[in-house]
């Protein structure tokens, strides 16, 4: 819903995250980014954080998440979770929704 809130969105946010978290490819950011895209999410709202950890093993959860407007949605996955997690945050300044290093979303 382009003009509804990120709460009223949020259930078609965990739907493509779900069906990404059920292929081959749960563990891999890039995968939820092309979804999300595919979707009609804007790409250029997204943050994304890596799939390795600084020592290159795959990471406990990955996070991605997509600004839509003064809020967020946010997903979680990987081994650590168990299950896809998502929910909504406000925007943290300036304009982002995770904290620490995310990745170059440059595809």
């Amino acid at each position: 819903m382009p003009e509804g809130t990120a709460e009223e969105n949020l259930p078609f946010f965990t739907s493509i995250v779900e069906a990404v978290w059920a292929t081959p490819e749960q563990a891999q950011g890039r995968a939820y980014v092309d979804a999300l895209t595919a979707a009609g999410f804007d790409k250029s709202a997204m943050q994304v954080t890596q799939d390795l950890s600084t020592v290159g093993n795959p990471a406990e959860s990955i996070q991605f998440s997509v600004r839509w407007g003064d809020e967020c949605l946010i997903g979680q996955v990987g081994p650590a979770t168990g299950a896809p997690f998502t929910t909504t945050a406000a925007v943290l300044e300036p304009d982002l929704c995770l904290i620490g290093q995310t990745r170059p979303i440059d595809w």
